[in-house]
């Protein structure tokens, strides 16, 4: 793009960077007791509002927009990828309050990393289509996929162990799908870095 960003990469790199403070502030909250889980959760909706607001201002410009540096298909695709990962977290964190879990385990800990480091390399991705630099978004790309690959790596272990230590039937459903849904948003931030790829093959 232009040395002067326009508007459509500056919507893309807000979107960007709030769910890379989303995926922060769903990895440092500390829950304590059952109380702060609803401050959790209702915080995690004020950033899904907030990505929706965004969301609406891309489809709304898109439809007014004659020209724009990518392809529009393009940059609706890539905004409401980004918008599913904002999405999955909170829905995740609206799991935590629903079951009364306070006490994150290790895999809960290894997704939530993974997927911090997925948004951090989305914002440097988006930093460089938005300055037209495609070839060095490759690299960030890659990255992401690799943390994809950890995290169904990490969903794997994570049932073996729930079905070999908890007992309570109840509790082994909630923390599946916990687990489950942590996995999808690694597999929404791959779908991030394969629509990033492919705009990079059409405006190379």
């Amino acid at each position: 793009m232009a040395k002067k960003k326009d508007k459509f990469a500056n919507f893309l790199s807000d979107i960007s960077l709030n769910i890379k403070e989303s995926a922060y502030f769903f990895a440092d909250y500390k829950l304590k007791n059952v109380s702060d889980l609803k401050i959790f959760a209702e915080k995690m909706k004020e950033y899904e509002s907030k990505g929706d607001t965004y969301v609406h201002d891309v489809i709304q410009e898109l439809n007014n927009a004659f020209i724009t540096q990518i392809e529009r298909e393009d940059i609706l695709e890539l905004t409401m990828s980004m918008d599913d990962v904002l999405d999955g977290l909170e829905h995740t964190a609206s799991l935590f309050e629903m079951y009364s879990i306070t006490n994150e385990d290790e895999y809960m800990v290894k997704f939530v990393e993974a997927i911090r480091n997925c948004t951090d390399e989305i914002v440097k991705a988006i930093e460089l289509l938005s300055s037209k630099k495609l070839r060095s978004i490759r690299e960030h790309s890659i990255k992401i996929k690799d943390f994809e690959s950890k995290c169904d790596g990490i969903l794997r272990e994570s049932i073996k162990h729930l079905f070999q230590v908890e007992k309570d039937p109840v509790r082994i459903i909630q923390y599946k799908e916990i687990y489950e849904e942590l996995e999808e948003i690694a597999d929404h931030c791959q779908t991030v870095a394969n629509i990033l790829e492919t705009i990079i093959m059409k405006n190379s």
